[in-house]
């Protein structure tokens, strides 16, 4: 069964921006974008780059060690739809960004 469990603090991710965070013992890149946050897991399909660390535009982030760019909001590759990273729901309690795993 799936639980909520605590990813960060809405204070510490600024709007437009991303950090790699463990929960419920996964790493994760954690998204604050436009009204809400999105969780992916953080290891790129290609090669296993880390996702948190790439180049956010809009919703879409580009891995930095080969430039594989997945939807933020749904986890898909630009370049393949079929195939995906996994994406986590969230939601904000308080202060609390709180991600589903």
């Amino acid at each position: 069964m799936s639980d909520f469990v605590k990813a960060a603090k809405v204070g510490d991710l600024a709007q437009g921006r991303c950090k790699v965070v463990e929960a419920g013992g996964r790493t994760l890149a954690l998204f604050n974008v436009g009204a809400g946050f999105y969780a992916l897991d953080n290891t790129c399909l290609h090669r296993g780059g880390p996702i948190g660390e790439g180049t956010l535009e809009g919703t879409i982030v580009t891995c930095p060690w080969h430039g594989w760019r997945y939807d933020i909001t749904t986890g898909k590759a630009t370049m393949n739809p079929d195939v995906g990273l996994a994406c986590y729901e969230t939601k904000v309690e308080g202060d609390d960004v709180l991600v589903k795993v």
